[in-house]
């Protein structure tokens, strides 16, 4: 679809999906830190928006029929998605969620990267030369040498460095998604692509719970309306991402999505108290201009 110029109502759209998947990592980290594990919050989102969506693609008559090569893609794009999907919430319930979704915001450069390996297209010059400034700024953001928090470099990873790894994770999985899906299944309908990953992520989530010893449910109140939640925004934001914005003649993955780190910052220090200093505030903001 070419691009098509950005209207009022498109961006400020795009900007209410962007704070919706923030929203939904802010809930998550709620229900993770009152009861819930990561299998089973990734189940139910994930089989709960499959629902969803799939209703929608059959309301809206889209066939389901598969080419030999979605066949054969689509399972693995279900599996890597479902693997970014369990880092990504182990990066939220392990540091705080705005430092998480910056993290995982450098999938644009595991894309390129994929990219150049799978398929022998060499990165774009304005990725090159944003690399190294997302990094700085990452650098930045997470407090890499540990002067915002006083505690010096070792005791900062020591506190920081397994939630930074699965963000990481999920990012050079996602990019390699993203890569599949584009080289792949490109052609194949947003609608039943999202249904048929969802459906795949959540029967690996809940595979893995199951055999954790089964779903572990909220513990309190506040954990089940985290779960609520995250399940109602994540399924809201993707479903109108393959509904809405094609009618809005917007690509999906527009730039405005990129604000999601920063509304995520600002949600969880208003919802979990979970404050950044200025300088970590600094790199945030230059990860995110650099990423747009």
């Amino acid at each position: 679809m070419p691009a098509q110029p950005l209207t009022p109502q498109a961006f400020l759209t795009l900007l209410a999906v962007a704070c919706l998947f923030g929203a939904n990592h802010v809930a998550a980290r709620v229900a993770l830190d009152h009861g819930m594990d990561v299998a089973s919050a990734v189940a139910v989102r994930s089989l709960a928006t499959a629902l969803v969506v799939a209703g929608l693609a059959l309301l809206a008559g889209v066939p389901w029929r598969f080419a030999p090569r979605h066949r054969r893609a689509m399972p693995a794009i279900g599996l890597l998605v479902g693997v970014q999907s369990l880092c990504l919430y182990s990066a939220v319930a392990r540091i705080p969620v705005g430092l998480a979704l910056l993290a995982f915001n450098t999938y644009p450069l595991w894309t390129a990267l994929a990219a150049w390996l799978l398929y022998r297209h060499r990165p774009e010059r304005a990725v090159l030369i944003a690399m190294p400034v997302i990094l700085v700024g990452l650098a930045l953001a997470l407090d890499a040498g540990g002067a915002a928090s006083g505690l010096g470099a070792r005791a900062q990873w020591a506190l920081i460095g397994a939630g930074v790894g699965f963000a990481v994770a999920a990012a050079a999985v996602f990019g390699l998604a993203l890569v599949l899906t584009q080289h792949e299944a490109a052609d194949l309908d947003g609608r039943v692509r999202t249904a048929l990953t969802m459906t795949i992520v959540g029967a690996l989530a809940l595979a893995g719970a199951l055999a954790q010893g089964g779903l572990r449910w909220p513990t309190a109140p506040a954990g089940w309306w985290g779960l609520v939640v995250l399940s109602l925004f994540y399924g809201t934001a993707i479903t109108t991402m393959f509904t809405l914005l094609p009618r809005l003649g917007v690509v999906a993955n527009s730039p405005v999505l990129n604000v999601e780190p920063v509304a995520a910052l600002l949600m969880a220090w208003l919802v979990l108290g979970q404050a950044v200093s200025p300088t970590q505030g600094a790199g945030a903001l230059l990860v995110v201009g650099a990423v747009m």
